[in-house]
């Protein structure tokens, strides 16, 4: 079986399938190449930079599979692939701990006027620095604040563990959850000696939700309309604050950079753009607006873990298929 790696692998996940047999290349494919190329290989696998829509499935009938590292599948046709009798695969738990965990460093930055502070203390002098100080002493503390979390999935979940860590109130949303609370299970260190609590998390209308979060996070799959625009943000407190994390495309941009300009929005965190690269920077430069390249996976333990995953996955599918 030959594996085409296209948007590349931890090292582990391609040691392990090497050794289970596999054929793997790791140079990647230019995406206008691929439909001349991609029938040479019996599975493909990338992350959110290649496209594997229908045009391409029916350009490679020699296709098996399709593995994707990480959570969301926007940039795959995955029924028709399936319909093609063609396997499609994710890694939807590696990847948790570490975009629940930049969601807070993009709350605690916009929080605390982060994003200004580190852009001008280079060029500070005493005075300049007094006034920095000045500035930045209005920061606010995630305790006692209210989240609200649209999306209440693996990752949804661990954003509220961590919250309720915090001492923040949390409550979410999720169209497919059809229950007034759901219980998240909070381990404390060991050395704490507290164990394990759980707690259930009220579920809210979107509309409830908007209206009494300090902070509103997303965590859904992209591909459809919008989530928040102009009439979501006007439900908002005015002055609270929205990270996105989740996929490009679920935010209307234009519609936040009108409610940043208004002050409905106080800040926002943004992990992932409509466009990527954005196109559209009129909200870059800003000391309310915290930004990071769609690094929400990018730790060295979910790498790791994706390309396991994925591996073992793989390895079992067409073990399964040959048995």
């Amino acid at each position: 079986m030959k594996i085409l790696v296209n948007d590349g692998i931890h090292p582990k996940g391609e040691q392990l399938l090497q050794e289970a047999g596999f054929e793997v290349d790791m140079n990647s494919i230019p995406q206008e190449e691929l439909k001349n190329r991609l029938n040479e290989y019996d599975a493909i696998l990338v992350r959110s930079a290649t496209k594997v829509r229908a045009d391409l499935i029916d350009a490679c009938p020699n296709l098996k599979l399709i593995g994707r590292g990480g959570v969301g599948l926007d940039n795959i046709d995955v029924q028709y692939a399936k319909d093609k009798g063609i396997e499609v695969i994710n890694t939807p738990a590696a990847s948790t701990n570490s975009v629940a965990e930049l969601v807070f460093g993009h709350l605690l930055a916009t929080n605390r006027f982060l994003a200004k502070t580190n852009r001008e203390m280079g060029n500070t002098g005493f005075d300049r620095f007094k006034a920095l100080k000045k500035e930045s002493s209005k920061g606010m503390e995630l305790y006692g604040k209210t989240l609200g979390i649209i999306g209440f999935g693996r990752i949804g979940h661990e954003v509220a563990r961590i919250a309720i860590g915090m001492g923040m109130h949390v409550i979410a949303h999720d169209p497919y959850i059809n229950q007034d609370s759901v219980p998240v299970n909070v381990v404390f260190h060991p050395a704490m000696n507290l164990g394990k609590i759980s707690v259930d998390v009220q579920m809210v209308s979107k509309e409830d939700l908007l209206i009494q979060s300090d902070f509103v996070t997303l965590h859904m799959p992209g591909g459809g309309e919008y989530v928040l625009s102009t009439s979501e943000f006007n439900q908002m407190k005015n002055g609270s604050v929205l990270i996105n994390c989740a996929r490009g495309g679920v935010v209307d941009e234009k519609a936040m950079v009108e409610a940043l300009d208004s002050g409905k929005l106080s800040a926002a965190g943004l992990d992932v753009f409509e466009v990527e690269p954005p196109v559209d920077t009129s909200f870059f430069n800003r000391d309310n607006v915290s930004l990071s390249p769609h690094i929400g996976a990018a730790t060295s333990e979910a790498q790791a873990r994706i390309g396991e995953e994925l591996a073992n996955k793989i390895i079992h599918h067409f073990r399964t298929e040959v048995a």
